[in-house]
């Protein structure tokens, strides 16, 4: 990921579901922002922590230099919904929650003029044009992906998603050029494993697949186990992330994810 810091202001903002809220942002730096080919590219939002006077032009590079890393912006990874140089916006759905968590609440109490700071973007995923037909599993943190990634099939191209979402006023409408067929699961705390069952269930059409599976690592990580082991699909073919880990915040997640890649490469 690039490591340039892009600084912009919120436009508007509107609250899609309950616990879904759009921020819209632009500004001058938007015009150096990439527009790249990914679907599932991501940001490092950059929070200020109370208190610590930062440099002025911002400059995380002079920070990292400069400050102790407790005084760092806080990070959270978010994915871009939607990028529109022409209008000059970028968009970025957040899962609001109350007051738990930080980009949520700030999302929330978001207004016209407020500093959006952010580095990148990332990202690897984008449907493969050549396949027969696309997945897309997730839960609510991967819609906005899942949401950009529908957007982007071919016309007529089969896309078969399996979401799981809170409830009913949870579940948002999907535009999509393919042949898109939804399963909505409402969040059951009887049922742990309904999204892994719901793709087991699933009668897949012919044809080689794409699978798009994000969101809390659990599930990720059994869905992806049965893709590959029962149903034979290639490795090539699937873009697996766990977005985060039950009971975890961002941070304990990604020093959790850095450990496993520290032990397995040793």
């Amino acid at each position: 990921m690039a490591r340039s810091t892009t600084t912009l202001e919120v436009r508007r903002t509107e609250r899609l579901t309950p616990h879904m809220i759009r921020v819209v942002a632009g500004g001058e730096e938007l015009s150096a922002f990439p527009d790249t080919p990914y679907t599932d590219r991501y940001v490092k939002l950059l929070f200020p922590r109370p208190g610590v006077p930062y440099p002025e032009p911002f400059d995380m590079s002079v920070i990292r230099a400069e400050l102790p890393r407790e005084q760092w912006p806080v990070m959270r990874t978010y994915t871009v919904r939607a990028l529109d140089h022409a209008a000059g916006e970028l968009t970025i759905d957040f899962v609001h929650h109350g007051d738990v968590g930080l980009a949520g609440p700030w999302a929330a109490a978001a207004r016209p003029g407020d500093v959006l700071r952010l580095v990148g973007p990332g990202g690897a995923y984008a449907p493969d044009p050549e396949a027969d037909w696309h997945l897309m599993v997730g839960d609510e943190s991967a819609l906005p992906a899942i949401g950009a990634a529908c957007e982007r099939v071919p016309a007529g191209a089969p896309v078969v998603a399996v979401l799981e979402v809170a409830d009913v006023a949870e579940q948002q409408e999907l535009r999509c050029p393919g042949a898109l067929r939804v399963t909505w699961l409402h969040r059951r705390p009887d049922a742990p494993q309904q999204l892994l069952d719901a793709v087991r269930a699933l009668e897949f059409p012919p044809g080689r697949v794409h699978a798009f599976v994000h969101g809390e690592a659990g599930f990720v990580r059994a869905v992806r186990r049965h893709l590959v082991d029962e149903r034979g699909v290639a490795r090539e073919m699937l873009s697996v992330s766990g977005y985060w880990r039950r009971g975890v915040d961002e941070d304990g997640w990604q020093a959790e994810k850095a450990a496993e890649r520290a032990g397995a490469a040793r």
